[in-house]
C-alpha cells in the first residue's frame, strides 16, 4: 500500500509483511451522514497466521495457541469502523493487528517464586493471637451479674 505509515513492527525486528495482509472494505454503520452510505469506510484486515513465514516458529506456535478462539482456519481478522475515513480505519486496523500479535507472541511470564515468611514474624503472629484469645476468654469467664 503506498503511503501507509511505514512497516508494521510486531516486536524487535519482526515485521508484518504487507504482501500477507488481506484487506476488505465495506460500508460502515455509525457516524457520517449521507457520505457514509456511499463509501466503503469499514476495514477488515485478515492475516493468515497458520501459513505465515514472517514469524519465528516459536512465536507462531505461541500465537496459534493463545489466539485459538479468534482464528478461523488459521486466519486472524481485525475490524475497524470508528472513523469516517477509510484511511484512518486502515491505520487503526493495522495497529490493532500488530498489538494483538505482539501480545500473543510475548514470552510467558516467569513463574512466581513464593516468598518465605521469616520464623520470627510467624511466632509473633501466633503469640499475639494467643494474647487476643486470652483477652476474649477472660471477658466471657467473668460473672457480670
Amino acid at each position: 500500500m503506498d503511503g501507509m505509515s511505514g512497516p508494521h513492527v510486531i516486536r524487535g525486528s519482526v515485521l508484518l509483511p504487507e504482501a500477507e495482509l488481506m484487506w476488505r472494505f465495506s460500508r460502515s454503520s455509525g457516524p457520517g451522514g449521507q457520505h457514509v452510505n456511499t463509501t466503503d469506510s469499514q476495514v477488515e484486515l485478515r492475516f493468515d497466521l497458520a501459513a505465515t513465514e514472517a514469524l519465528p516458529e516459536v512465536w507462531k506456535q505461541r500465537a496459534l495457541e493463545r489466539l485459538a478462539g479468534r482464528l478461523t482456519d488459521g486466519v486472524v481478522t481485525v475490524r475497524a469502523s470508528e472513523h469516517r475515513s477509510q484511511w484512518r480505519n486502515r491505520e487503526t486496523a493495522a495497529v490493532r493487528l500488530t498489538a494483538l500479535l505482539a501480545e500473543a507472541t510475548a514470552p510467558p511470564p516467569r513463574p512466581r517464586k513464593p516468598t518465605r515468611i521469616p520464623r520470627g514474624i510467624n511466632e509473633r503472629r501466633l503469640r499475639e493471637k494467643k494474647q487476643r484469645s486470652e483477652t476474649k476468654r477472660g471477658r466471657s469467664a467473668r460473672d457480670w451479674g
